[in-house]
C-alpha cells in the first residue's frame, strides 16, 4: 500500500492528488511548480527563478518522504518554452548532481501559467 506524503515546506496540491507517495523504497513525487509554500504564490517570473523554487520544493517533498534529491533516479521535466532549455539545465544541474535519468518536453501550458514543472522518482536509502 502506498504511503501518502505531505509537508508544509512545499506547496499544497492544487488538485485531488498527493505531494508524493512511497511504495517500497521508492518515492514518486507529483510534479512541482514554482509556488513558494510560505506565500502560496508564484514569485519568480524567469525560468531560472522558477527552476530554483521547483528544486527547493522537490527537495522538501523528498526529505519529508525520507529521501534526498541526491537519491533521485528519474525526473520528468516540463517546460512551457524549449527556448528555456539551457537556462533550465544550468539550475537543474546544480541540484541533480547525481545526473538521474530524465525526460524533458515542451508543453503548451502548465498550471498557474508557470514556466517549468518537474516530477521525480527517488530511492529511500537506509
Amino acid at each position: 500500500m502506498a504511503e501518502k506524503i505531505y509537508t508544509k515546506n512545499a506547496p499544497d496540491a492544487i488538485g485531488p492528488y498527493s505531494q508524493a507517495v512511497v511504495v517500497g523504497n521508492l518515492v514518486y513525487t507529483s510534479g512541482q511548480i514554482a509556488i513558494n509554500p510560505e506565500s502560496g504564490n508564484v514569485e519568480a517570473d524567469t525560468v531560472e527563478g522558477q527552476t530554483e523554487q521547483v528544486c527547493k520544493n522537490l527537495s522538501a517533498v523528498l526529505e519529508a518522504a525520507g529521501s534526498r534529491i541526491e537519491n533521485t533516479v528519474k525526473t520528468v521535466c516540463f517546460l512551457s518554452d524549449m527556448g528555456d532549455f539551457a537556462a533550465f539545465n544550468e539550475i537543474y544541474g546544480r541540484y541533480f548532481t547525481s545526473k538521474p535519468a530524465r525526460s524533458c518536453v515542451a508543453v503548451k501550458t502548465l498550471p498557474k501559467n508557470v514556466l517549468v514543472e518537474v516530477e521525480a522518482i527517488a530511492e529511500i536509502k537506509a
